[in-house]
Parts: structure tokens; C-alpha cells; sequence
């Protein structure tokens, strides 16, 4: 279970019952992208939650897309419907099972594209006592349904192995098979959502209650364009030692900061030319720096702010507050509250000294910021606290609340996080000076990502 900001006795949170997602949609909409995003956010939250995916299923069974006949998704297919209703039977069967046992969201990730499939599956969830609520993914835009098989189906289960541009034309006749046989929903009877073009319109019908609104206003700051997100450090401050202090950079920190910029930006302008040499045509994207509002945090983004760069700063992103414990050493804070060190050895995660936060106090107070970056299609880099990014990568990664107070994140590091419907990838680079002084500064030689 991923780290939690609320709990009950019960597991189950704000008197919800059960929930089930249904998607609908054709494939390459993004469906899995949703479903795998609202997953990670609910199970954030503290919600029981859990993604049933018919297509891993159908992977269990069947095998991987190259052992399937070319025809083997077309609705019309007669042959294989049978096949293929099996499978979709026994994952909702599964659902439906792990929801009596004590579950609270499931998340039906299937295409359900004609109107029987989704009464069918309606039917069902109601006589056990689910609420259904359906998710459609419609997109008109052909540039977006390229984006999105070249970025997430070539790296599906289904097309391990295989050559980039082949799995790309076997993913298009898998969407030309579902087109004419697709049925959009238009029951307003249901409780349902459309999600259109990558979150360019929203329309709702029929949601109520109050977490099916939590999962309505995450849904609208949502989108599943590609994306980087990069962590970074704040530089060295002249008082290490105390939070309270907020220490301007110390000449190591500067040092650092323009360090940041200079292997960033050449990193940026490297990753670019690979990608245009894939294929992928012009995809520059705008990269957008979060800190917070302390002198450490921000100091480290000047270098990108003499450059042109978009800084943000967001008080949110504030490392944790230490209280009466701030500037003590270990062995200070042993000897001064030894009982509360002993408390904080058995609970990392939810103890706080006197006057401090705790990392779940952290966590719940950054819950905006994440959000936020959920909204956000620029490249960021987020320059904060290691405590700070701590929970922000726990969120990324659907790490346990144990965990987040021991994942390291090293000063001299960059971390690049790419968001993807089958989960975040990282690639940790150790920050090293490669400037040379006797040419123009990198930042002047690259425009990747300039307002």
C-alpha cells in the first residue's frame, strides 16, 4: 500500500462504499494512463485501491500480442468474442471479490466500447452492491493518438521485443478493428465522465458524493502528454545546520547552482537531438523551475533565471519543519527528548518532535502541489528539500509511507522521472562541471525550453 495522508479503522474513507471505474474508449485514448494516475493518487489518499486490467489478463491467458491472429481485438470477430468475454468476466469477477474483502475503488481498465458491454457490466456491479462510474477517453486528434501509441504501446507488455515502427502499425490496425463497431455513451442515466482530447473538455453526468468529487478534480487537472520531470537539490547554505536560519548559498552552493544549469540544459539539448534522430520529429517543450520560498531553494535557481527561465515559487515545497529539534544533533536530540527519539526510531513516517511536522504533515500539505504538477504540461524541474522530494518521488512512485523517510536523494544528483500510462521511469546523473570556459556558456548555445 502506497503512503496514506488519511485512515480509518475500517480502511474505508469518506463513507464512499464502493466505487468501480469502468473505462471505455477506444485504444491509444489513454484509458490505461487514467486508470493507472487515479489509482496511484486514490491509494495517496489513503483510499483502498486496486487497477484490474483485462488486458493483463487477456496476457495471462492468451499470451503477448505477436502469439494473437491478426484479427483477434476485432469486435466483430465472432471466433474469438467468446475468448475474449471470458477474460473480461473473470477480471470484473476478481474486482467484484477484492471489493467484498475490503476494498473501496476498483478500477475496471478494459475498452467496453458498445452500449451492451456496459449495461452488461453495469448489471453486474449494482447487484453486488457497487457504485459504477464510467470513464470514457475520446480523442479526434490524430497528432495526440500517434503521440500516445509511439510513447506508451511501444513500451506495452504486448510489444516487448518488438521493432518500434511494427508495433506502431499492428497497434493501428487494433484501433481500425474497434471503429465502426465503437458506441459512445449517451445514457445520462449513468454516472459517468468524458475526458476529451487529453483533457481539453471535461463533460460530467449524473457524480455524486463526496470522493467521486475528489476523483472528478483530479481527473480535470489530468492530461497524459509527454512529459519530464526533473528533481534536483537545493545547494549548500551557509548554515546547514538549521532550517529556521534560511541561509543564503554558500560559495559551494553557487558553485553548484550554475552547475545544475550548465548540465541540465546540455542534458535537454542532448535528449532533443536523440529524439529527432527517432523520429519524433520537433517535440521541444518548455521546461518551468519550481522551488520553494526558502533563500536556499530559489538562490539554486538563479543561474535559470538570468538565462530567461520561468522560476515559480511555491511555499508548499518548504522542507520539513524541524521545531524545537531544529539545529540539534543526533546525540543532542537523544539526550534533550529521548523518549521522543525513541518514538521517532519505531514511526519515522507520522512522529513529530515538539513544534515540528511530521513527514505525513509534509505530505498532506504538498497534496496541492501535486496537483498542480499533474497539471502542468511543461518539463519541470522542482529544486527542494530532500525531504521535500522525498514524498514527492513516494508519490511518483507509489512508494509505502515507511519507505519515505529513508529514500535518498543525493545533493549531486539530477533525477529524471518520465510519466508513462505503465508506470514512472528515473534515470539518476551525477551533476559533474563539464563547462568549458574558453566557449560561450551552454545556456547560450541552447534555446530548449525558453519562454
Amino acid at each position: 500500500m502506497a503512503a496514506q495522508l488519511y485512515k480509518t479503522t475500517s480502511g474505508r474513507l469518506f463513507h464512499a462504499g464502493q466505487i468501480a471505474i469502468i473505462t471505455v474508449g477506444l485504444p491509444a485514448r489513454g484509458k490505461t494512463h487514467v486508470a493507472r494516475s487515479l489509482c496511484r493518487y486514490l491509494r495517496w489518499l489513503g483510499v483502498p485501491t486496486k487497477v484490474f486490467s483485462v488486458g493483463n489478463y487477456r496476457r495471462q491467458v492468451m499470451g503477448i500480442a505477436a502469439n494473437l491472429p491478426h484479427d483477434f481485438f476485432n469486435p466483430g470477430n465472432l471466433e474469438t468474442a467468446e475468448a475474449r468475454h471470458k477474460i473480461a468476466t473473470e477480471c470484473l469477477q476478481d474486482m467484484i471479490k477484492w471489493l467484498q474483502e475490503g476494498g473501496q475503488v476498483g478500477i475496471y481498465d478494459a475498452s467496453n466500447t458498445t452500449q451492451d458491454r456496459r449495461k452488461e457490466v453495469h448489471d453486474i456491479l449494482i447487484s453486488h452492491n457497487v457504485h459504477p462510474l464510467f470513464i470514457e477517453s475520446i480523442c479526434d486528434k490524430s497528432e495526440i493518438i500517434e503521440t500516445n501509441i509511439r510513447s506508451v504501446k511501444i513500451t506495452s507488455p504486448d510489444y516487448i521485443g518488438w521493432d518500434p515502427e511494427e508495433a506502431v502499425k499492428d497497434y493501428w490496425t487494433r484501433i481500425n478493428n474497434h471503429l465502426n463497431h465503437y458506441e459512445p455513451i449517451n445514457d445520462t442515466e449513468l454516472s459517468f465522465v468524458k475526458m476529451i482530447n487529453v483533457g481539453e473538455c471535461i463533460i460530467v453526468n449524473n457524480v455524486k458524493g463526496y470522493l467521486q468529487s475528489r476523483i472528478m478534480f483530479y481527473l480535470m487537472n489530468l492530461h497524459i502528454s509527454p512529459r519530464i520531470i526533473y528533481f534536483a537539490r537545493s545547494g549548500e547554505s551557509m548554515n546547514e545546520k538549521s532550517q529556521k536560519a534560511d541561509a543564503e548559498l554558500s560559495p559551494a552552493g553557487e558553485r553548484y547552482a550554475y552547475t545544475l544549469k550548465n548540465f541540465l540544459l546540455a542534458l535537454r539539448e542532448r535528449e532533443k537531438k536523440e529524439r529527432k534522430e527517432q523520429g519524433w520529429g520537433d517535440d521541444e517543450r518548455k521546461l518551468t523551475i519550481w522551488t520553494s520560498a526558502r533563500r536556499r531553494s530559489y538562490q539554486t535557481a538563479k543561474p535559470f533565471i538570468d538565462e530567461g527561465y520561468s522560476v515559480h515559487q511555491r511555499p508548499s515545497l518548504g522542507e520539513i519543519n524541524l521545531g524545537e529539534a531544529d539545529c540539534l544533533t543526533v546525540e543532542e536530540i537523544k539526550a534533550k527528548f529521548p523518549e521522543e527519539y525513541v518514538k521517532q526510531q519505531m514511526d519515522p513516517y507520522h512522529h513529530r518532535y515538539p513544534r515540528a511536522e511530521s513527514y505525513q504533515d509534509l505530505a498532506v500539505r504538498i497534496e496541492s502541489t501535486i496537483l498542480e504538477l499533474e497539471y502542468e504540461k511543461n518539463d519541470v524541474l522542482i529544486i527542494a528539500h530532500e525531504t521535500v522530494l522525498r514524498c514527492l518521488y513516494a508519490y511518483l512512485f507509489d512508494r509505502r509511507e515507511d519507505e519515505i523517510p529513508r529514500i535518498v536523494i543525493p545533493r549531486n544528483y539530477l533525477i529524471e522521472i518520465i510519466p508513462s500510462a505503465y508506470g514512472c521511469s528515473e534515470t539518476r546523473m551525477e551533476i559533474v562541471d563539464t563547462f568549458d570556459y574558453s566557449v560561450p556558456m551552454l545556456a547560450d548555445l541552447s534555446h530548449n525550453g525558453k519562454n
